[in-house]
């Protein structure tokens, strides 16, 4: 028997008591931090922490709950923190672990609670009929023991994760043909990326008894991202644009970040916005698995930082883009096919590692999924 069943059978045996959040924690609507100064107090949005001032708002432990937008982002929070007023806080009551919280409510597909017509957003007379378990606080440290060390197994693996990605892009900076070397070769050509990519644009008109794959592009060139498919009658543009397998594809909005990614051939069918423009690389001259480790490297980025245009928009820099005419007249050096080659060879030996490690974090995240739920999933008490 498990420490948990037996706690449960010990303190429990009948099941355990449930009650309306309403009843277990007060929600709070975050504050307005634009008056104060930079200083280690860590500033939420639905996005994450998006600057640190100098005074905080709240002690913690609190969970925060999106107000606004992405209501499937959830923060545990044990430190000072301030909140804008898109994210809900929580203070929570002596009958709850505030973390148990938070794993708790992470299974709860908050977004489904969505009853807007706009953009999606939760109440807090919706939130506080939300029935949540009330185990022993026993019960309740056990099960946050149990997770948290899942977590920091996962951190761990990010943590090695993002190393070996920055081992891989220091060593790519050392090879013939990286951007740093681009003039060091007499082998090395200077051309504009529109001499090597042709835009590919084929529209597609959105039929609402239709159902589309739409792509995006990962950061850090980690490639393409699928999501969940939905009926045209759920889509709000009214054209989306094909893609091929093989050809470029890239954010306009997150290119600094190095959105870069080649379109894999299980995605043929998937589809993208006008913010994915997607090209056809000239094979001859060009080797697409070159190109991004190319536009991957920190040189070419701030480069390309330095043309983005529009108006940077909170942390996330969502209204500043690369649009194509200058994706096009972007200079690059290019070296011959075989230093091309070579270096995709090399590299890849490196980046066969990060990709092991991405499969296990991958793993690590579904096993914690699986525990996370078996344990919340508590018998209620009859009454």
């Amino acid at each position: 028997m498990s420490r948990i069943a037996e706690l449960i059978a010990e303190l429990c045996p009948q099941g355990v008591d449930f009650a309306p959040l309403g009843e277990l924690v007060r929600i709070r609507n975050g504050k307005d931090y634009k008056a104060l100064g930079i200083g280690e107090i860590p500033v939420y949005g639905t996005g994450g922490v998006m600057l640190h001032v100098n005074e905080s708002a709240h002690p913690g432990p609190s969970v925060l709950i999106p107000r606004k937008g992405s209501l499937n982002k959830l923060y545990y929070v044990d430190k000072p923190f301030w909140t804008v007023d898109t994210l809900f806080y929580t203070e929570i009551g002596d009958r709850l672990v505030p973390k148990f919280l938070f794993y708790h409510l992470s299974t709860q597909r908050l977004e489904e609670l969505n009853r807007a017509g706009g953009v999606p957003s939760l109440t807090q007379s919706v939130l506080n009929l939300l029935v949540v378990p009330v185990p022993p606080l026993e019960v309740q440290r056990e099960i946050v023991r149990i997770l948290d060390q899942f977590t920091q197994l996962e951190a761990e693996l990010n943590a090695e994760l993002m190393a070996r990605r920055r081992q891989r892009l220091a060593f790519t900076r050392l090879l013939p043909g990286a951007a740093h070397n681009e003039d060091k070769s007499s082998n090395v050509k200077h051309i504009r990326l529109g001499e090597v990519a042709s835009q590919y644009v084929e529209p597609i008109k959105v039929q609402d008894d239709t159902t589309y794959t739409s792509l995006g592009v990962k950061w850090y060139g980690e490639g393409v991202l699928a999501r969940q498919p939905k009926l045209g009658s759920a889509i709000k543009g009214t054209v989306l644009y094909a893609v091929k397998p093989g050809y470029l594809v890239y954010n306009r909005m997150f290119v600094t970040e190095g959105s870069f990614a080649i379109v894999p051939p299980e995605l043929a069918n998937g589809v993208v916005s006008n913010e994915f423009p997607v090209y056809e690389l000239d094979r001859s001259r060009i080797l697409p698995e070159w190109l991004l480790l190319y536009l991957q490297d920190e040189y070419t980025l701030k480069r390309i930082a330095a043309e983005v245009t529009g108006v940077e928009r909170g942390s996330t820099k969502s209204r500043m883009r690369w649009k194509e005419g200058q994706f096009e007249a972007f200079q690059i050096a290019l070296p011959s096919i075989s230093v091309q080659r070579e270096m995709v060879r090399v590299v890849g030996t490196v980046a066969a590692l990060e990709s092991a490690l991405r499969d296990e974090l991958t793993a690590r995240r579904k096993q914690f999924e699986y525990y996370r739920n078996k344990l919340l999933t508590l018998e209620e008490a009859v009454t």
